[in-house]
C-alpha cells in the first residue's frame, strides 16, 4: 500500500484549494454578471450567499475528504458504503467533462498572449475585434493546437505530485495572479472616467434585483467555489489531522472573493472609462477588453498581463479538476499516478475536440438542441455539480453529522459554537438552495 501524500504546509494547502476555486469564473463571469445585474446589488447578494452556503459546503467537502483520506468516490465508500459512491462518480464524471470544454477555452487565452505581443489585438473597433474572434474559435486547427499546450501543462503539474507538482505551483501561480491582479487595477481606476466603473461595482442599485439576480448570485457563488465535483474532497484528503480546516474554508473562501472582486475592479473601471456596455456578456473579454486596451497607452503590455492573468487562473482550476479524476485512479484502481495523469488528460483533450469544432465546422451538428460545447457544459454545470453539491450536504447533514462534528474538532478538541449554524445551512438551507439552482437549469421554473 502506498503511503498517502500530503500537503507540506497549511500555505501551500489553502494556495492550491483557492487556486482550485479561482478560475475563469471569478475573473470572467463575475464582471459582467455584476455589469447585467445593478453593480453594487449583485455584489451584496453574492457576498452573503458565499459566506454562508457556499462556505459550509466547502467545509462539508474538506471535511468527507480528510475523514477518508480518499478521492471523491473512494470517500463515500469509505465512510458509508452502499449507493453514497454514486454520489462521488458523478463528481468525477461532472470533472472529465468540465475540463474537456474548459481546457477549449483556457487555450483561447494563451492565443490571445500571443495575440497581444503580436500587436494583432491593438485594433479599437470592437466589431472587428468580434469578426477577429469569431474567426479564431471556428477555425478546426488553432485552437485544438492551444488546447494541446494547455491540456499538457496541467498534465505536467499533476503528473508531479500533490507536493512536488501542485503545491509547487500553486505558490509560484497564486501569489503571481494577485499581483497581476494588482498592476492591472492600479491601471485601470487610475483611467480617466474610471472612478464611475468603481461607483457602479461599490453602489447598490436595488431597483435591478430580481430572482434572476438571486439565482444568478447564488449559482455564481457555488460554481465559482469549485463545488459538487469532488475538487474540495480530493485536495481535504491529502490534509493532516493537524489543520484547523474549519479555518482553512475561510480563508480559501476569501481569498477567492478577493478575486472575483479584484476582477470586477480591474475590468468595469476600463470598461466605464471608455464607454463601453459593462453588460456585454461573455464577450467582454475578449472583445470589449481587448478594444479597452487598444486605447490606452502600453495597451499590448496590459492585454499581454490579463491574458496571462486569466490563463493562471485557468491553470490552477485545471490542475485540481484533473487530479480529482487522477486521484481516483491512483487510489481505488493502482495507476501509477504518471500514467494516470497522462493517459486520462490525452482522454480528456480528445472529448474536448468536438466541443471546439462544435464553434466552427461542427456548428450545424446539435444534440437535444445544443451544440456539443453548449452540451457539456448544460449537462456539467445544471445537472452533476448541483446533484454532486445537495447530496454533499445532506450526506455530512444527515449520514455522517456526529463523525464531521468529531473532525472539525480534531485539531484542538474543542467543537466551536458555529457548529450548530454549520449543521442547519448543510442539513436544511444549501439543500434547498442547490435544489433551486438544479430546478431552475432544468428549466422547471
Amino acid at each position: 500500500m502506498m503511503k498517502r501524500e500530503h500537503w507540506g504546509s497549511r500555505l501551500g494547502f489553502i494556495l492550491a484549494a483557492a487556486g482550485s476555486a479561482v478560475g475563469l469564473g471569478n475573473i470572467w463571469k463575475f464582471p459582467y454578471m455584476a455589469g447585467e445585474n445593478g453593480g453594487g446589488a449583485f455584489l451584496i447578494i453574492y457576498l452573503a450567499l458565499v459566506f454562508t452556503i457556499g462556505i459550509s459546503v466547502m467545509l462539508a467537502e474538506f471535511v468527507i475528504g480528510r475523514m477518508s483520506e480518499k478521492n471523491a468516490i473512494g470517500a463515500f465508500a469509505k465512510l458509508k458504503g452502499g449507493l453514497w459512491p454514486v454520489i462521488g462518480f458523478f463528481g468525477v464524471a461532472a470533472a472529465f467533462i468540465i475540463l474537456s470544454f474548459y481546457s477549449v477555452v483556457a487555450g483561447w487565452t494563451i492565443s490571445y498572449m500571443i495575440k497581444s505581443i503580436t500587436g494583432a489585438l491593438a485594433i479599437e473597433d470592437p466589431a472587428a475585434l468580434g469578426s477577429l474572434f469569431g474567426d479564431f474559435i471556428s477555425d478546426p486547427v488553432s485552437p485544438l493546437i492551444f488546447h494541446a499546450i494547455f491540456m499538457a501543462l496541467t498534465i505536467f503539474v499533476v503528473l508531479a505530485g500533490v507536493g512536488s507538482g501542485i503545491e509547487r505551483a500553486s505558490k509560484i501561480l497564486m501569489p503571481a495572479l494577485f499581483a497581476l491582479l494588482i498592476i492591472l487595477i492600479i491601471r485601470s481606476v487610475t483611467l480617466p472616467g474610471g472612478g464611475e466603473g468603481v461607483a457602479f461595482l461599490l453602489s447598490p442599485d436595488f431597483s435591478k434585483v430580481t430572482w434572476e439576480t438571486v439565482s444568478g448570485a447564488l449559482s455564481q457563488a457555488f460554481f465559482s467555489l469549485s463545488l459538487g465535483m469532488g475538487a474540495m474532497i480530493t485536495y481535504g484528503s491529502y490534509l493532516s489531522k493537524k489543520e484547523n480546516i474549519a479555518g482553512s474554508a475561510g480563508w480559501v473562501t476569501l481569498l477567492d472573493t478577493a478575486v472575483a472582486v479584484m476582477a470586477g475592479l480591474l475590468i468595469l473601471p476600463a470598461v466605464f472609462a471608455f464607454g463601453f456596455d459593462p453588460s456585454a456578456g461573455p464577450g467582454l473579454t475578449f472583445i470589449t477588453l481587448p478594444a479597452v486596451f487598444a486605447h490606452m497607452p502600453m495597451g499590448s503590455l496590459f492585454a499581454f498581463m490579463f491574458f496571462l492573468l486569466l490563463g493562471i487562473a485557468a491553470l490552477t482550476s485545471a490542475v485540481s479538476i484533473l487530479e480529482v479524476v487522477v486521484a481516483y485512479f491512483v487510489d481505488d484502481r493502482g495507476v501509477s499516478r504518471k500514467t494516470a495523469a497522462i493517459v486520462v488528460g490525452v482522454i480528456i483533450f480528445a472529448l474536448g475536440i468536438p466541443s471546439s469544432l462544435s464553434l466552427g465546422v461542427m456548428s450545424d451538428v446539435t444534440i437535444f438542441g445544443k451544440s456539443f460545447f453548449d452540451l457539456m457544459d448544460f449537462i456539467s454545470s445544471n445537472l452533476l455539480l448541483p446533484i454532486g453539491g445537495l447530496f454533499i450536504s445532506l450526506f455530512v447533514g444527515w449520514v455522517i453529522w456526529g463523525k464531521a462534528k468529531e473532525e472539525i474538532a480534531a485539531h484542538d478538541g474543542i467543537v466551536p459554537m458555529w457548529i450548530n449554524a454549520w449543521g442547519l445551512i448543510v442539513k436544511f438551507v444549501a439543500p434547498v438552495a442547490i435544489a433551486f439552482i438544479l430546478l431552475k437549469g432544468l428549466g422547471i421554473f
